[in-house]
């Protein structure tokens, strides 16, 4: 597995995002378990999750944590995995949706997702910890702040912020006092208004981890779509999937870049692990580059 880091930590090139073992459609806590377990067999060492991530309407807040946590705890190499965790998101109930979560972004409520977060997954300190979303009602430093206090306490080791904007990836990190270690952002082949992200964090030396990396890449349902059919192409070209091109692609822009694609099944986190040894021409890198 080739690596990047994360402030000093060195990761996975390739991490992987657990959201969908504990939301609607979830699969069973065994199916869960072993494609944790595959991951890191596969070398994937960065894990991805939220206190938010479990079912809407229930009393199961930080479900996917508890999850990974017993995964970790049941494979001889858990310890070596490095946990991101979010605060900032709640799911109160299916209203107004399904996947709808309400923002709060009030220091006292980062502070005490924190809290429930190291009593779940276990830890003193959580590896890396990240603000899930700008709250439109807390001054964006306030919600930043109690991420910065965080830090100072010894409760999380690497502070991150999610879905932002340019302007708030440079306040986050003078708030942090130049301690921002990570951003992670939606970012794939059919969703690319993140650019701007990404090239920011590549000048700043801040890990850019985008989340749903393999939008855009799975065949449609009926007919096709260009982002699709160009991936496809690509991937058949090399005897490998669109999602493995898509991930390869991506670390090819930016030594910064670490996507975190989700799985829920053994077969796809191991072939998502496999794209850090796919190299892609220039001429390749360049065609899929295309809007």
């Amino acid at each position: 597995m080739q690596t990047r880091h994360i402030g000093a930590v060195e990761v996975s090139a390739v991490g992987l995002g657990a959201m969908n073992m504990s939301i609607e459609g979830r699969p069973d806590e065994a199916r869960s378990i072993a494609t944790i377990h595959a991951a890191i067999d596969a070398g994937v060492n960065l894990i991805d999750t939220a206190d938010s991530y479990h079912l809407a309407g229930h009393d199961e807040v930080g479900h996917n944590e508890k999850l990974i946590a017993k995964a970790l705890a049941s494979h001889s190499r858990g310890s070596e995995v490095l946990v991101a965790t979010k605060g900032g998101l709640t799911r109160p109930d299916l209203d107004p949706g399904p996947y709808t979560w309400p923002v709060n972004g009030r220091p006292e409520h980062i502070k005490a997702a924190c809290e429930g977060s190291l009593k779940r997954l276990g830890v003193e300190a959580i590896g890396l910890y990240f603000l899930h979303r700008t709250d439109h009602d807390v001054p964006y430093a306030d919600s930043v702040g109690a991420i910065r206090d965080l830090l100072d306490a010894g409760k999380i080791r690497m502070a991150g912020i999610s879905n932002a904007t340019p302007d708030r990836i440079e306040l986050a990190n003078s708030t942090l006092d130049g301690r921002l270690a990570a951003v992670q952002n939606q970012f794939s082949p059919a969703f690319r208004s993140s650019e701007p992200e990404l090239e920011l964090c590549g000048a700043m030396g801040v890990a850019f981890m985008p989340w749903a990396p393999l939008g855009g890449v799975s065949r449609p349902k009926s007919g096709s779509s260009p982002v699709h059919d160009r991936f496809a192409r690509i991937a058949e070209a090399h005897g490998v999937s669109p999602q493995q091109v898509s991930l390869a692609w991506m670390l090819a822009k930016s030594p910064m870049t670490i996507p975190l694609p989700g799985s829920t099944r053994p077969e796809t986190v191991r072939d998502s692990a496999a794209a850090v040894d796919l190299a892609l021409s220039d001429a390749e890198l360049s065609e899929l580059d295309t809007v």
